[in-house]
């Protein structure tokens, strides 16, 4: 399998280490629940680095960008300002979900999911020298160049990270939701996947371990994918590979705001859309009986039967919920019943952003 920069601090430290998609990856280091409760009262930190960045350069940077992605990129105009968007497919499935940096016009950088950066690496590199543009794709994975990400979370985030790089305090105090800074080998972004505030920090994988380790002498605490996976159902996000795929159109999975179908410019998979319409909504659940949702568990609705697409036992709420993929006239209030081996469970459809910044939403 593959392996972190920091995964030899991972099993020093006592993590129970899982295959996560080819990557040898930490899915608790003793409690699932303890950590997921410190980055929602405190601070928790997370080894993304399996996360893949990939730099782009060049006089067709932006151009390439506004055909690649399902997200309008020419409403980034600061630099540092980020956007989150799909990548389609030509019949409009998701070949994932990414975040992209804006440096300017001619240099952008955009973090891909670990599982799907080969193919994704393949499908920009073919779209690129299919469309004859002038831009430089570098993955930031291997070798001299290579960064790490940690990813910084919870209501004490920001606090800890100033306190352990105080010479970056000034530059990132002020980051709002979805900007970034570079401040030396220091990319800081006040982005991040658990519905908290904090920063996902990227640099120097050579330079990981020190940071890593002074940021647990700060009080934050290592969490593993397992609470990774509870925060951001609780928040509501999406994850690659349950919640869409190459097979799910953005707009059947929750996505349709990530989509600029108004803008004149075209795009990959912009045809497919407009001839195939949204067909399923994207809605929470919260169940009302004892039991714990999951995916692929089956939803009856008043207008037909739908889908669960992830489910967890909520740390936060404990309560059981999941986000689903339901008919189009399902609505937030609606009675539908789970089924749960061989039962029919009630449960509530919901806003499917459940807490957020520590506030139970629903």
């Amino acid at each position: 399998m593959n392996k972190t920069v920091l995964n030899e601090i991972h099993r020093q430290s006592g993590a129970r280490m899982v295959d996560f998609g080819g990557w040898d990856m930490p899915v608790n280091y003793g409690s699932q629940i303890d950590e997921h409760h410190a980055v929602r009262r405190d601070a928790g930190m997370f080894d993304v680095s399996h996360m893949c960045a990939v730099d782009l350069a060049g006089a067709d940077a932006k151009p390439f960008l506004r055909r690649l992605l399902a997200n309008n990129v020419d409403k980034l105009r600061q630099s540092g300002k980020a956007l989150y968007s799909a990548m389609l497919n030509d019949a409009g499935g998701v070949i994932d979900d990414l975040i992209v940096y804006y440096f300017d016009d001619n240099r952008f950088r955009l973090v891909v999911n670990a599982g799907t950066a080969e193919k994704d690496l393949r499908w920009m590199t073919a779209c690129r020298d299919d469309w004859r543009l002038a831009v430089s794709l570098t993955p930031r994975r291997e070798g001299a160049d290579a960064l790490a990400i940690i990813a910084v979370q919870g209501p004490q985030a920001r606090r800890k990270v100033w306190q352990t790089l105080p010479e970056c305090r000034a530059a990132c105090e002020t980051l709002t939701p979805f900007r970034s800074v570079a401040v030396g080998d220091y990319f800081i972004a006040s982005t991040g996947y658990t519905g908290e505030d904090g920063y996902e920090i990227a640099l120097p994988a050579e330079r990981a371990a020190v940071l890593w380790q002074a940021l647990n002498r700060a009080g934050v605490r290592p969490c593993g994918l397992g609470a990774r996976d509870t925060l951001r159902l609780e928040a509501g996000m999406n994850l690659y590979g349950q919640d869409m795929d190459e097979t799910v159109s953005p707009l059947d999975a929750g996505l349709a705001w990530t989509v600029d179908l108004t803008a004149p410019r075209d795009f990959v998979g912009k045809a497919a859309l407009l001839e195939r319409p949204q067909r399923h909504q994207f809605l929470g659940l919260l169940l009302l009986d004892r039991g714990v949702l999951r995916a692929h568990q089956a939803v009856s609705t008043g207008g037909g039967d739908g889908e669960i697409t992830s489910g967890t036992f909520s740390p936060t709420m404990q309560r059981s919920i999941a986000l689903a993929r339901l008919p189009l006239d399902a609505a937030v209030g609606d009675s539908v019943h789970v089924t749960i081996r061989d039962k029919r469970l009630p449960a509530r459809v919901v806003q499917p952003c459940f807490v957020r910044n520590g506030t139970v939403l629903v």
